[in-house]
């Protein structure tokens, strides 16, 4: 399978849980998966876009064609480098082997997905690829409708070698300030496996409408009332002992280069696998004037 794949705390009023799981209800929240791999590609100026889900389009017949239990979705970057993510969940790293095993014993569909994989690259400058772990104490309220959801708020924050303490307190000293903000929810992973430089935390939000981005002000008011002046004092204290760099980004997600499950497909099969358009029919030729004599 191709994909087996700062703005501190003012951001973190909206993060809304990532919901990438093995199996979903229609219309029901879920839970964050356990393991989580992300799949990063780069593209090349003006190769995003059209050009990209091109490429992509043919990974995503295959899969379907193979019936392939394994599910991905994408989703494309809004700020920053020109990139796209691939997101698989796991309940387990055995899972994960589970697919991987499956695939290599089904050398046709992997070498199907390598003659696509030559046209995809050359439209890229880079990629990699990140191995995740859930932290449920880390997060808060985790559970969304990802069906219906439509793109992602993303923070990394790089912890201090040696200051996982201080992070510890921090997230702590967030979490029950925020459990009194409306609405307050995230998800919170450890990159486990990748290039990171120290312990480094991945925050997801997901959002339905750039609406929920514009609730910022006011739901950092009722942040910092909750926390009150010592309690925020304590927040800059944590912040600076703890975090070596932070990075927020946007991504919208990609339905057409996705491989959702059925179950998203089926509570918002406008988005997820919205119908195409039918070609225009040719116009006839206007009449010509009949020639005078």
């Amino acid at each position: 399978m191709k994909k087996l794949i700062g703005v501190l705390f003012g951001a973190l009023f909206l993060f809304a849980c990532l919901g990438i799981a093995v199996a979903q209800d229609a219309n029901e929240t879920m839970p964050p998966p356990k393991i989580l791999v992300i799949y990063r590609e780069y593209l090349k100026p003006g190769r995003a876009g059209a050009p990209h889900e091109k490429t992509e389009r043919p990974f995503v017949e295959a899969m379907s064609k193979a019936k392939w239990p394994t599910h991905y979705f994408a989703v494309d970057s809004l700020s920053g480098r020109p990139r796209t993510l691939f997101l698989t969940g796991y309940g387990s790293f055995a899972d994960w082997e589970k697919d991987h095993v499956m695939m290599m014993k089904n050398p046709a569909l992997g070498a199907e997905l390598d003659r696509y994989s030559i046209a995809d690259g050359d439209l890229l400058s880079g990629t990699d690829q990140a191995v995740l772990s859930y932290n449920e104490d880390q997060s808060l309220n985790p559970n969304v409708d990802i069906a219906h959801m439509r793109g992602f708020e993303i923070t990394v924050f790089r912890v201090k070698v040696g200051h996982r303490k201080e992070w510890n307190d921090l997230v702590n000293l967030v979490k029950p300030a925020y459990a009194k903000v409306p609405n307050s929810h995230w998800a919170t992973f450890e990159i486990l496996y990748g290039e990171t430089e120290g312990p480094t935390y991945v925050v997801f939000s997901a959002f339905k409408s750039g609406m929920e981005l514009d609730q910022e002000n006011s739901q950092d008011k009722q942040f910092m009332d909750a926390m009150g002046e010592d309690g925020m004092k304590k927040l800059s204290e944590l912040e600076s002992s703890a975090v070596e760099a932070t990075q927020t980004n946007l991504f919208m997600f990609n339905p057409s280069i996705s491989y959702p499950q059925d179950a998203w497909v089926k509570a918002d099969p406008d988005f997820w696998k919205p119908k195409a358009a039918k070609p225009m029919a040719p116009k006839k030729p206007a009449a010509k004037p009949e020639a005078k004599p």
